[in-house]
């Protein structure tokens, strides 16, 4: 048996499908839907049907094992959701997946494939590691018809519960300390003003994270390393290293670092602006060396870097080195 249309009187129509839009007209004032087709009759429709001449309109009569679109694209968003986001209420057949926080959104791609192999059952998603603020939509769910086999959502969950994490979710980023270690000895003997310091800041407290302390370091390879182990010592979550990366005989920054016995993951990376940024691990805390395009580029490798350590990830090799796809933003 299929899905087929039926007339019943309004007052019979409560939580049946409208099988058709409604115009309403208002003389002078509006002429449109009222309400549009695959809307589910509530009881407080009743009186604007009633004004708009309707008394018997046509509902969808759903057999068994159909759904109508917006029930689909309900189990669909709750199937790939985490428990960070929430559902929005469904809108002409789609459900949006919201933040519920700030956070680093995490996509499990080939799973958002799999759904979407699944006949006419559609999850859009923004890209994984986006940083994302709450009330943001980060997905989208919904169905192509508007009566859907069941057996079709019942595919979908199945694709959702064999990855035993959600499809779509997001990790809160935590309350960070960051030092800042200065380098440059322009800077350091007062003959330009500090110009690094304001906009790591920013960034940095833009997350809701902090700047602990600033200290000037000039480009001498000692000042450089004691700055960084000192901020260590006093629990910094991360030090931010600025200037000083080119090949330049005065930059010291990557010398200093290495020097330390740090763990450099890479020092360049595959992306424009921002090849020269150095990432490394000392004594398990990050330490990223930023080039000097951090001043004036909006947007940078330290801008892709920053929330993932903001969220407690580890930042690995062969990642970095997959930043050369698509990592030109600039030239």
């Amino acid at each position: 048996m299929k899905s087929s249309l039926k007339e019943v009187h309004v007052s019979e129509a409560v939580g049946l499908v409208l099988a058709h839009d409604l115009t309403q007209v208002l003389p002078g004032k509006y002429k449109g839907p009222l309400f549009r087709k695959g809307h589910v009759v509530r009881g407080e429709d009743i009186d604007d049907l009633l004004s708009i001449g309707k008394e018997h309109i046509y509902v969808m009569d759903l057999a068994e094992g159909e759904l109508h679109e917006n029930d689909a694209a309900r189990r669909i968003a709750a199937a790939a959701g985490g428990e960070n986001l929430r559902m929005s209420p469904p809108k002409e057949g789609k459900v949006n997946l919201i933040a519920k926080r700030d956070g680093l959104l995490k996509v499990e791609a080939e799973a958002v494939h799999g759904v979407n192999h699944v006949d006419q059952a559609v999850l859009s998603t923004l890209k994984t590691d986006t940083p994302v603020t709450e009330g943001q939509i980060v997905a989208a769910a919904r169905v192509i018809p508007l009566i859907y086999p069941e057996s079709r959502t019942k595919e979908v969950e199945a694709v959702a519960e064999s990855r035993n994490k959600p499809l779509v979710d997001l990790i809160p980023y935590r309350k960070c300390n960051a030092g800042v270690v200065i380098t440059g000895s322009e800077v350091y003997h007062g003959r330009i003003r500090d110009k690094f310091g304001p906009v790591v800041r920013e960034k940095v407290e833009s997350y809701g994270s902090t700047v602990m302390g600033q200290i000037l370091a000039s480009d001498d390879k000692e000042r450089i390393m004691n700055g960084i182990r000192s901020f260590v010592d006093q629990g910094a979550d991360f030090v931010l290293v600025t200037g000083g990366m080119s090949v330049d005989p005065d930059d010291r920054t990557p010398g200093a670092i290495t020097a330390l016995g740090a763990e450099v993951v890479s020092y360049g990376t595959p992306m424009l602006p921002g090849s020269m940024l150095m990432v490394a691990y000392y004594r398990g805390v990050p330490v990223l060396g930023l080039p000097g395009c951090v001043i004036h580029d909006s947007y940078t490798s330290f801008d892709l870097f920053l929330p993932r350590i903001l969220a407690g990830e580890r930042i690995t090799r062969e990642e970095i080195v997959s930043l050369g796809y698509g990592g030109l933003h600039s030239c």
